[in-house]
């Protein structure tokens, strides 16, 4: 007899990242996984050199300083944060500490694929809300919401639709969730928006026992080599994630990167000020082409192409990897006729707007 996984494990559809070289390609533009158009702060890179020289010590198990500068930056009580190595490992622990077999994990139709990924894993059962417009739909996930839903996952903004919903959907829906659903909030792309009706959800954690948000440093913190991430939850939540996560979870140069990171307010702001005058250029660019964009609040933009004929989503793709160019191809989550482009430098963005004029041709 061989050893044999627990169910749904072998359920599981491995999630592969986005590419970061093309063969044959010596140099190559990656816009395949939204990371830091302008590379990570000074000061971070600083922090990584200096802790390289206590390389041989533990970290501190508990992040006790990061989780300090990050309730400092946010407003936040740091005893209701936890670190993790990345969101991910956040998202993974929630499922496994709330779910099993028999149960339920709720999620949107686009949602990130790590939700149904934790939930295989932890032997429970993922359940789909079928989206609206690309847009995460309140009230088909509350439909599908039952006494099995233990856990209901909304990443707002999404990925990889760029698209979110308001402050007062998310409230509508935390209150019309089963008192016994944990609603984990996917803020990873938050510090991109800046939309007067957008909320992160921080408010809800502080009103709710079965609220929990959490957030990344390798979006616009452009640290995701380092893997870190953090979750802000109810105390009865952050006590529960810290009996289950790893005893040194968060490594040491990591928790000094994403000090120094949050502590270096011009560079968070210039990447943003970035990213607000790339998004919309590369948007327009796009759609004066004759390409459908979806609008998107974070770093990145999903184009749709045709379904058939010779100007499809796979055509366009290889159209740019025999230029260089890494975007991300998204059929593993529905989405066969798109493509999602990260933004990048500005020869970056002028390099994928000449491609695909010269594609659609």
């Amino acid at each position: 007899m061989t050893p044999t996984p627990r169910p749904g494990v072998l359920s599981i559809e491995p999630y592969v990242g986005g590419k970061s070289a093309l063969p044959g390609q010596i140099k190559t533009i990656k816009l395949s996984s939204n990371e830091g158009a302008l590379g990570p702060s000074p000061r971070a890179i600083d922090a990584l050199r200096k802790a390289a020289e206590n390389a041989h010590r533990y970290p501190d198990g508990g992040a006790t300083a990061l989780r300090a500068a990050i309730g400092k930056r946010f407003g936040l009580d740091p005893e209701r944060i936890v670190c993790g190595a990345g969101s991910d490992e956040l998202i993974a622990l929630l499922t496994k500490a709330y779910a099993g077999p028999g149960d339920e994990v709720l999620y949107s139709q686009y949602g990130f694929v790590m939700y149904p990924i934790a939930t295989h894993a932890a032997g429970a059962t993922p359940v789909q809300a079928p989206e609206t417009d690309y847009r995460a739909d309140i009230n088909a996930l509350i439909a599908r919401a039952n006494a099995k839903t233990k856990i209901c996952f909304l990443a707002n903004p999404n990925n990889p639709t760029g698209t979110y919903v308001t402050a007062e959907e998310l409230k509508r829906l935390r209150d019309a969730l089963p008192p016994h659903t944990l609603l984990v909030i996917d803020a990873a792309y938050a510090e991109y928006v800046a939309r007067n009706d957008y909320s992160a959800g921080i408010e809800l954690v502080d009103a709710h026992d079965n609220v929990v948000m959490t957030r990344t440093f390798s979006k616009i913190f452009a640290l995701g080599g380092l893997r870190l991430g953090w979750a802000y939850c109810p105390p009865n939540v952050a006590d529960v994630l810290n009996r289950v996560r790893g005893p040194f979870n968060v490594s040491a140069p990591a928790q000094a990167a994403g000090i120094a990171a949050l502590e270096d307010l011009a560079f968070t702001d210039r990447s943003r000020a970035h990213n607000d005058m790339w998004l919309p250029w590369l948007t327009q660019q796009l759609t004066a082409l004759g390409l459908k964009v979806l609008p998107s609040v974070g770093n990145f933009v999903l184009v749709e192409f045709p379904p058939n004929g010779g100007k499809t989503a796979a055509a366009a793709n290889a159209h740019l990897n025999a230029r260089g160019i890494i975007p991300r191809a998204v059929a593993n989550y529905g989405l066969p006729n798109h493509i999602r482009i990260t933004i990048g430098t500005e020869p970056e963005m002028r390099a994928v707007v000449d491609a695909l004029a010269e594609f659609m041709k």
